[in-house]
């Protein structure tokens, strides 16, 4: 089978192979286990790889490049209409050659992927929708229409579309999904916490307007402010991290937030194991696996009411729901703070419910999804 991916994730050339994003080469990895060849349609960039990207596994590997586009300036976007006709010719030519195509969306790539496959109606397709499939949520009209396309079984054949989230009133080719980090063997019971004293908070996400990381760290500060004995590890890195280091200075908060940069997997999971809480108050997710990563290991999800998080936190049973306003999340998650027995309860649930979600079982989904 020659399984072709069309995507928008830069791709680095690493010998035979190619490195990208980890969480996404980790899970292409599974599908690339049950197929004969490899192509990949992607830009490609060219450098070192870093602790968050890492290669591709697969001995039949190649990658057509193509341009990455985006229309966020005047300039961009001429060359993105200027170099589209190529990316087209380049999408359809690898489809035509494929037996089993699969999309990457949302993404303007993906997008136009969406339109490619339309013109090959028996082939067989699935799409991995990562971003956030609410019906109700208001969106960027690409990811709106590309959501259409997907769903629209007329122009879309053959095809299953992978989202997260269960969602009423969608057409028979979406399908709820998810996706794992952890296998069956690294299932443990969690330790059960101690809330009545130091309570240690992780923040695990890019230092990006649209993860809130000044939100977290401002409902930490307030939580300090409330008297209680609390200390936030970040993780992760981006353009916002000078000014969050700036404001932790400048508020004397270096003793009670630390930001840590990426960190290989190992590193986070220990330091999961060692939290009470994890908090994303983010602006939008998919399936945020930062969360269901924290989840595994008993530590309680304090998110905002986006995408299918309400589903992932069953509507407040497996960890707190927030709303994105400083003194409302702070009101909650303080309230949340003085039942200690709940908080275990929450924390046992949040454990037992992410532990289902395995790498071994998301490895089986994927099996029936490319054999069947």
């Amino acid at each position: 089978m020659n399984f072709l991916i069309i995507s928008h994730v830069k791709h680095k050339p690493n010998g035979s192979t190619y490195a990208a994003y980890a969480p996404y080469v980790r899970e292409m990895n599974l599908w690339l286990k049950y197929v004969d060849k490899v192509t990949i349609v992607a830009p490609k960039i060219i450098g070192k790889s870093t602790p968050i990207e890492i290669d591709y596994k697969h001995t039949d590997i190649k990658l057509k490049t193509i341009p990455a586009i985006q229309f966020t300036s005047i300039k961009h976007s001429i060359m993105a209409l200027l170099n589209m006709p190529m990316i087209l010719w380049t999408i359809f030519k690898a489809c035509k050659r494929a037996d089993h195509i699969h999309l990457r969306c949302p993404g303007n790539i993906g997008l136009l992927g969406c339109f490619v496959q339309i013109l090959f109606p028996k082939k067989s397709k699935t799409a991995k929708y990562a971003g956030n499939w609410d019906p109700n949520t208001i969106q960027p009209k690409s990811y709106r229409l590309q959501k259409w396309l997907l769903s629209n079984t007329l122009l879309t054949k053959n095809m299953q579309v992978l989202v997260y989230g269960d969602w009423k009133n969608q057409t028979k080719n979406i399908k709820s999904f998810f996706t794992a980090t952890f296998t069956n063997s690294e299932i443990e019971q969690p330790i059960e916490r101690d809330y009545s004293s130091k309570l240690k908070f992780i923040f695990v996400g890019s230092l990006v307007v649209g993860k809130r990381p000044l939100l977290t760290i401002k409902i930490i500060e307030a939580i300090i402010a409330k008297g209680k004995d609390v200390h936030l590890n970040m993780y992760g890195d981006g353009v916002l991290k000078e000014e969050l280091q700036d404001y932790i200075t400048a508020n004397n908060l270096n003793e009670y937030i630390t930001l840590h940069g990426n960190q290989e997997k190992n590193v986070v999971k220990k330091a999961l194991k060692e939290a009470h809480f994890s908090i994303l108050p983010s602006k939008s997710e998919g399936w945020p696996k930062a969360i269901a990563e924290a989840m595994f290991f008993g530590v309680i999800p304090i998110v905002t009411k986006i995408s299918c998080v309400p589903y992932m936190l069953d509507y407040g049973n497996r960890g707190v729901l927030i709303e994105p306003e400083l003194e409302s999340a702070i009101n909650s998650i303080i309230v949340e703070l003085s039942i200690e027995d709940a908080l275990k309860h929450k924390a046992s649930k949040a454990a037992a419910w992410s532990q289902h979600y395995t790498l071994d079982v998301f490895e089986s989904e994927i099996y029936k999804l490319i054999k069947n």
